[in-house]
């Protein structure tokens, strides 16, 4: 160990002619013991004490300088790009947007580039043999985290069919069509899995020929251009067609004033019970709550808000727009007021309505179950997204409108 002396210190310990002011380094240990007689011990610890206060100076200043920890940041790009390599540019040093980083193949499609010269959170983007960029916006990165992608980068729409013409019910005694809406990366990215949006009158959602009025929701549209902005996560859409027996099966409760009615927890079974599981099984998907939305309008809004209450271990975002909350003496608030369980709540409701019109599009109602929902702990803009649209109507149009803000809200953007 070190140890600087104050010389002047030392020569009132024992005499000597040396200037006053020297300072004078010892090498090696140095001993507690100064050598010096007892009459002159308290000038000599004094010294010694100066001594060891500026050992710990000059270390804590050491330390000070020291560079800091390096620290780790990993991003992996999931992607078959068979032939092709993977390369990342970025916003920040080590990378830029110039010139392309090398990533490193790995087992199961996976490219990654490991680095501890990243020192500030930085926005990124992968690329096919650093010439065709990744679409859709930057990712992010922040310092010293790992990050995962499922990119795609050529595929630019969706795609839409009937993949089911003739689904059969065993619940229902019915069969029906079911349209399915698959996004752009999936179809060229088989390493991803998506979220699932079921959607109520399927007839409606992408074709006006088929949609009520000749006015369809524009699904396909609204996710595809979500999956160039980011505005929205990229999902597969499942949408049911209804039949003849839509009252029955898109309402909770019986009303007397309507013939047969009541089938909502069959409807629900059809959903959960029989549809979801092949869905799951044939398609690439995330089964999990909080990746799997329910929505409708109208009646479909109903019984989206009713699927809430009773199937929230299955549909974790929920839809209601436009919904006919005054259904059976507006019973549907009742079964949202009575949902005391927090830990059985779905994690995220919309509720919207226009303000024009029959009605004015039963807002008032409308309202009602917003308030329901805070009553039991739902907080706006948070679990709870309540909309109302000016000079809008009970009308496709509108729905298709509200949309892409639903749908941001319940899953997120990419």
């Amino acid at each position: 160990m070190r140890r600087f002396v104050l010389l002047t210190a030392f020569c009132l310990a024992v005499g000597c002619g040396a200037d006053p002011g020297a300072v004078v380094p010892l090498d090696g240990d140095v001993d507690d013991e100064t050598g010096a007689d007892s009459s002159t011990g308290d000038a000599a610890d004094a010294a010694l004490g100066d001594a060891s206060e500026t050992s710990a100076d000059a270390s804590s200043e050491d330390a000070a300088d020291a560079p800091p920890a390096k620290t780790k940041t990993v991003l992996r790009v999931h992607y078959p790009a068979g032939t092709k390599t993977v390369t990342l540019r970025g916003s920040t040093a080590p990378w830029t947007w110039e010139k392309g980083a090398a990533m490193t193949a790995g087992e199961g499609d996976t490219w990654t580039l490991e680095t501890d010269a990243l020192t500030a959170d930085a926005e990124w983007k992968p690329l096919l043999d650093d010439s065709t960029w990744s679409r859709g916006p930057n990712y992010k990165v922040k310092v010293g985290t790992t990050v995962d992608v499922w990119p795609h980068f050529v595929t630019v729409k969706g795609k839409v069919e009937k993949r089911w013409p003739a689904f059969a019910s065993t619940a229902l005694s019915s069969t029906r069509g079911v349209w399915v809406y698959y996004p752009p990366t999936y179809l060229e990215n088989a390493r991803a899995r998506f979220p699932v949006v079921y959607m109520h009158d399927g007839q409606n959602l992408f074709d006006p020929s088929l949609a009520f009025g000749g006015n369809e929701w524009k699904v396909d549209e609204t996710m595809d251009a979500a999956a160039e902005d980011g505005s929205i996560r990229e999902a597969i859409v499942v949408g049911p067609e209804n039949t003849s027996q839509r009252i029955y099966e898109y309402t909770p409760t019986s009303n007397a004033s309507y013939s047969p009615s009541g089938g909502g927890d069959l409807y629900l079974k059809l959903l959960v019970d029989e549809l979801k599981p092949k869905v799951d099984s044939e398609l690439r998907t995330l089964t999990a709550r909080e990746s799997t939305v329910i929505i409708g309008s109208s009646l479909g809004g109903l019984i989206s808000a009713y699927a809430g209450t009773k199937k929230a271990a299955t549909f974790g975002l929920i839809g209601a727009m436009s919904p006919s909350t005054w259904w059976d003496g507006k019973a549907i608030l009742g079964l949202v007021s009575a949902s005391k369980d927090a830990a059985s709540h779905p994690l995220k409701v919309y509720v919207d309505s226009g303000d024009s019109g029959s009605s004015s599009d039963d807002m008032a109602n409308t309202k009602l179950l917003a308030d329901a929902y805070r009553s039991i702990g739902y907080v706006d803009d948070v679990t709870l997204k309540y909309v109302v649209q000016k000079g809008a109507t009970h009308s496709e149009v509108y729905w298709a409108q509200r949309l892409p803000g639903a749908l941001s809200f319940l899953l997120g953007a990419r």
